[in-house]
């Protein structure tokens, strides 16, 4: 089997030379790379990866930008990439956002220089600065997880305010005539999105919406046990708890009890996500769930179209949602 020695023997060049040209062809020059090829292809080196690379101007490579690799909620979705890229031969790099718009175009520019082919983004802010217009130009890019029509992208995601609605209604259908929210940030539109479901829930069931019984978070645990004071330091405090993620919830049962409260014989959650610790939590955690590894699966599939040459419309793929019944929710003891 051929080496890289044999390529830079052929090629006359050191075999950094032979690594530079294959890596990072904008480093050397047209002459150069093109010796480095003509070597590559007399002595076989790499034939089933590098060769259909350099015909197709391929780098075999994604890059996929998350809002934060440390949150659990990813972990599914992001095998579902990789599995669908490995498929493909592909392999697969992750940025992480910080929940922040990616001010750092290093794995974006690689994508402009040939080194990466396509780009999945799993939350809402775009890593680069692209006017409405500019956006036609941008490199091959899908989105996952959350649903922005303003940035005119093929997305793969659920339908949040109905999944939401589904989650609420149950409550109220158990009984409960007291029901809280634990948003999750003002600026991500998921959450306005199941906000709206809340309060449609609400409304459907004759309830009223009392902004007391609401709070903030930022999807970490620690935030959804501080937001849960705000609502049972009310005046009549709710006998139920709907969270706009798993781990809030988690976060919010753990301070319940901490208050001394019984769960769920006196206080009721429902979480969202159904992240593997909603399962194991004590106790076990009633979820809306997200088929989030066919999420990852189905935007690298749409992204894999879309570097076929196939026509890919901005709209959106969406997914079904379920809701797990499990031991966080019983129905009201007054």
């Amino acid at each position: 089997m051929a080496t890289m020695k044999d390529v830079a023997g052929l090629a006359g060049v050191s075999t950094a030379t032979v690594s530079r040209a294959l890596m990072n062809p904008e480093k050397v020059s047209s002459s150069t790379r093109k010796r480095v090829e003509d070597a590559v292809i007399e002595s076989g080196y790499c034939p089933s990866t590098i060769m259909r690379s350099m015909k197709r101007n391929e780098s075999k490579t994604l890059v996929v930008i998350v809002p934060d690799l440390c949150d659990p909620y990813f972990s599914e979705i992001i095998r579902g990439i990789e599995v669908a890229a490995s498929k493909q031969g592909y392999l697969v790099l992750h940025g992480d956002s910080s929940q922040q718009k990616c001010r750092d175009n290093s794995l974006v520019n690689l994508i402009y220089s040939k080194q990466a082919d396509g780009l999945i983004l799993l939350g809402t802010d775009l890593p680069i600065d692209a006017s409405i217009a500019e956006q036609k130009n941008l490199p091959p890019m899908v989105m996952a997880c959350e649903y922005a029509p303003e940035l005119e992208l093929p997305t793969v995601h659920i339908d949040n305010l109905t999944a939401s609605f589904q989650a609420v209604n149950y409550l109220a259908k158990l009984g409960h005539k007291r029901i809280g929210e634990i948003c999750g940030p003002d600026n991500a539109p998921l959450s306005s999105f199941r906000s709206q479901g809340f309060q449609q829930a609400l409304r459907r069931a004759g309830l009223n919406i009392d902004l007391s019984n609401s709070a903030s978070g930022d999807f970490s645990f620690e935030s959804g046990a501080a937001a849960l004071r705000k609502p049972m330091n009310a005046g009549s405090p709710p006998s139920a708890i709907f969270c706009h993620n798993d781990m809030m919830a988690i976060g919010a049962i753990k301070e319940a009890k901490n208050m001394g409260l019984r769960v769920p014989q006196d206080i009721s959650f429902i979480g969202f996500d159904n992240i593997e610790f909603s399962e194991y939590c004590d106790p076990p955690l009633t979820t809306a769930s997200q088929p989030r590894y066919d999420i990852g699966y189905q935007a690298t599939q749409m992204l894999f179209e879309i570097l076929s040459g196939n026509e890919i419309s901005s709209d959106s793929r969406l997914l079904e949602t379920e809701l797990i019944i499990r031991q966080s929710t019983l129905p009201p003891s007054y």
